[in-house]
């Protein structure tokens, strides 16, 4: 489910993953095959129901609707486990994900007049099918992996070096996914042995010089390493001792403790790196949001220029100056670049200082102010996304001085320019529009854009879209 506050993903600690994508990570192929599992199922099943439909009236899957399957796999592929826990919440949640994407497949059947291609039982009986469909399958999916994946068929034992934060984290992860097949025997930390306490779900069974004897004489898979990298020395020490015996040894990198955005695990000429700070929109992530935003930024102008060669003739009848504002702002990388605005103001400011727009400003033209009101001065920035200097959706960018102001005030402020610049962002339609008379607001509006960074799909840019349409509406802080 797409949630409404943000909230820090950084995913399992023992195989970092960019976007939520599957990695060939520590827990070998049986990581892998669940992880492309969840992914795929859902892409998967919105097209097994469009060809149930199609085979139920009789009809050919022709070359129109291999288009609209290829279309619908881009918008929903990856997919992602249902988060809820209750059968009612599962049906919220999968509701809440298909209807975006129905509401702009209808947008792009109109506006392309292709809607007559694809009939219209087949598409109101696909858009009942689809939720159904997952439905079933997301509550069967918990009773049938677990026994595709039977423990007793693969169970693995495993021992954990290390009995701090991140290897009672790591304990719990695999305690509650039952279906990777590896039971936790117990830790080995300078602590001293004893049992599982509430602060750590497995009993340490001794200290780090027993581990390698205890992993000689029982049945030991795997050893995952969660010491701190501080601890370079004792890793070193660990490691040559453990290499008389036959266990799976996996190194467990407290970068987590960073708050890492996008990490992942990246290889140059065969030396491993991990990334602790990237942008989500890399390989094929990148040219999949870079092709939305043309196709989405091209369509809106395609529908919206009458309205705003209106919008210039009223700002032009309205005040003395020009139509549009320009103004250097912060994009891609940190990099400037001028953003288009119409202009809803007396005055064209863009120095070292600039006084953000407060209520009842009276720098605001009459004109403006319902520009403003309704985000319509906004508009050409479209032209910015054509350009490849904004996005459709992302953090939004602020005044050359105001950035200057906060990146010295707010930790992480700067790591919001990894991507380029949106029109409508996370922050933008929770509220968190207009003024930053007090810096919490301005710390809301980073907390949101960094969580935008780490669950970037591209099913969120279209429920992001969605719901900017119905806030400008109701939306107080616009001024």
């Amino acid at each position: 489910m797409l949630h409404s506050h943000p909230a820090s993903s950084a995913g399992h600690p023992w195989a970092a993953t960019a976007g939520n994508r599957p990695e060939r990570g520590f827990l070998g192929h049986q990581l892998g095959t669940t992880a492309l599992i969840e992914i795929s199922i859902d892409p998967l099943l919105t097209i097994g129901a469009l060809l149930a439909c199609l085979a139920a009236l009789g009809l050919a899957f022709t070359g129109s609707y291999l288009i609209l399957a290829l279309i619908v796999f881009s918008f929903t592929f990856p997919g992602s486990p249902p988060k809820a826990t209750t059968p009612r919440a599962l049906a919220g949640e999968i509701l809440a994900s298909w209807a975006p994407v129905v509401a702009l497949l209808l947008l792009i059947g109109w506006a392309t007049r292709t809607l007559q291609a694809i009939d219209p039982d087949v598409a109101a009986a696909w858009a009942i099918a689809t939720p159904a469909v997952r439905f079933g399958a997301h509550l069967l999916l918990p009773l049938v992996l677990p026994r595709v994946f039977s423990v007793e068929r693969v169970r693995r034992n495993a021992v954990i070096a290390g009995g701090g934060a991140l290897a009672r984290d790591l304990a719990e992860r695999l305690r509650s996914a039952p279906q990777l097949g590896v039971q936790v025997i117990g830790c080995f930390e300078d602590r001293g042995p004893g049992r599982a306490s509430a602060a750590s779900p497995v009993p340490n069974l001794g200290n780090l010089a027993a581990l390698a004897q205890y992993a000689k004489t029982h049945p030991v898979d795997l050893i995952y390493i969660t010491l701190p990298m501080a601890s370079q020395p004792r890793i070193l020490r660990l490691l040559d001792e453990l290499r008389d015996t036959t266990a799976s040894i996996y190194f467990v990198p407290d970068i987590f403790a960073f708050d890492p955005i996008q990490a992942r695990i990246d290889t140059i000429g065969g030396m491993p790196v991990v990334s602790v700070c990237e942008s989500p929109f890399h390989g094929v992530d990148g040219l999949v949001k870079r092709a939305s935003d043309l196709a989405l930024a091209a369509l809106i102008l395609a529908l919206v220029w009458p309205l705003m060669l209106a919008i210039a003739i009223g700002v032009k009848l309205s005040s003395r100056g020009p139509v549009l504002f320009r103004q250097r702002r912060y994009g891609l990388d940190g990099r400037q670049i001028v953003v288009y605005k119409f202009r809803t103001m007396t005055v064209l400011e863009d120095g070292a200082t600039v006084p953000q727009a407060t209520q009842d400003d009276r720098r605001v033209t009459r004109f403006g102010a319902f520009l403003r009101r309704y985000s319509l001065d906004e508009l050409p920035q479209f032209v910015n996304v054509l350009q490849g200097r904004m996005s459709v959706v992302g953090p939004r960018p602020h005044a050359v001085a105001h950035n200057e102001l906060y990146r010295k005030l707010i930790k992480g402020y700067m790591i919001r320019h990894k991507v380029r610049p949106g029109i409508t962002g996370w922050a933008q339609v929770n509220g968190l529009r207009g003024e930053t008379d007090v810096l919490e607001k301005m710390q809301k509006r980073i907390d949101y854009d960094l969580a935008y960074l780490r669950n970037w799909s591209l099913r969120l840019d279209v429920w992001l879209v969605l719901k900017t349409v119905l806030v400008i509406f109701r939306s107080p802080n616009a001024y």
